[in-house]
């Protein structure tokens, strides 16, 4: 990796491309988030008790390749999905960004995030944590081959269902 390299991701781009993620996914534009991941993605929600673990090794509350992230979104869009009908109203706030390394054209990066989530006769819920993304640049952007959830809860039954994507 050369400095030239190091030096060609800002924070600012960075900071955008989460923003617009966070954007689309509030307004339940999974299709168009889908765009947004490298064709080897994996979306991963490890447990507190082993947050760097292999989610092949591991228990993860979710482990989602591709394929799997896909088809989550078939079913969290169906109108017979008790889960997201109606559809949870969430407002994302993602801040606090640190831009960890870079290998060769992937950024490592880290942000800490909240996640308010409305539902109908629920009292609001609050998911709080931190990303790690592993970002590739593509076309003058960044597409995402792996995106890290780390919840912090100690518990996290109380926080109810994880079918929006966090």
């Amino acid at each position: 990796m050369t400095l030239q390299m190091a030096q060609a991701v800002t924070r600012a781009e960075v900071e955008d491309f989460l923003f617009h993620e966070a954007a689309l996914l509030d307004e339940w534009k999974l299709d168009e988030w889908q765009t947004l991941l490298a064709d080897d993605a994996t979306y991963l929600i490890p447990p507190n008790d082993d947050l760097d673990g292999d989610y092949r090794k591991s228990l993860f509350i979710i482990a989602d390749d591709r394929e799997r992230i896909r088809q989550r979104i078939i079913r969290v869009l169906d109108p017979n999905c008790h889960a997201e009908h109606p559809k949870s109203r969430t407002q994302r706030i993602v801040g606090n960004l640190r831009l960890l390394g870079q290998e060769d054209d992937i950024t490592i990066v880290a942000a800490n995030f909240i996640c308010y989530r409305y539902r109908r006769y629920e009292r609001v819920g609050q998911y709080v944590g931190n990303y790690r993304y592993r970002l590739q640049r593509h076309e003058g952007s960044f597409l995402i081959k792996e995106k890290r959830v780390f919840i912090q809860a100690n518990e996290l039954g109380q926080l109810g269902s994880v079918s929006i994507i966090l």
